[in-house]
């Protein structure tokens, strides 16, 4: 049993884009797939693929690199909010990843989103991780 999925998820990524890997596999989950969602729309994953075997599931990623420096578009994944320490944040004081140059992710009442997305629809929630 793992005791924060969400560290894992961004483990897992982060030690396959490490060792150049071009595919990862997780164990899928409602909140694992919104996440991978956000990620491919921001541009930060080729793609990705839901794989359903009648228990958990698996989630496979494409990683993505740039062709000739072969460098990942993922700089950086940094959990913020873990079980030990919840961050939560106001509407009026959502954070700025790299000044607007890369993302956090939130948990809010209206799903999961960008801090972006968060500002437009004037939300607040729990701050999940960053991505840059």
């Amino acid at each position: 049993m793992v005791t924060d999925p969400i560290a894992d998820y961004l483990t897992r990524v982060r030690n396959a884009i490490k060792a150049n890997h071009k595919v990862v596999e997780i164990p899928a989950s409602n909140l694992k797939k919104s996440m991978t969602k956000i990620l491919f729309e921001k541009g930060y994953i080729l793609n990705f693929k839901f794989e359903d075997d009648n228990k958990q599931g698996t989630i496979k990623i494409a990683l993505k690199y740039h062709p000739v420096t072969k460098t990942s578009a993922i700089r950086k994944l940094e959990r913020i909010s873990r079980p030990g320490l919840r961050k939560y944040t106001g509407s009026d004081s959502l954070p700025r990843v790299l000044n607007g140059l890369g993302i956090a992710i939130l948990s809010t009442s209206k799903g999961l989103m960008t801090d972006k997305e968060a500002r437009k629809e004037n939300v607040g929630g729990e701050v999940l991780c960053f991505v840059y």
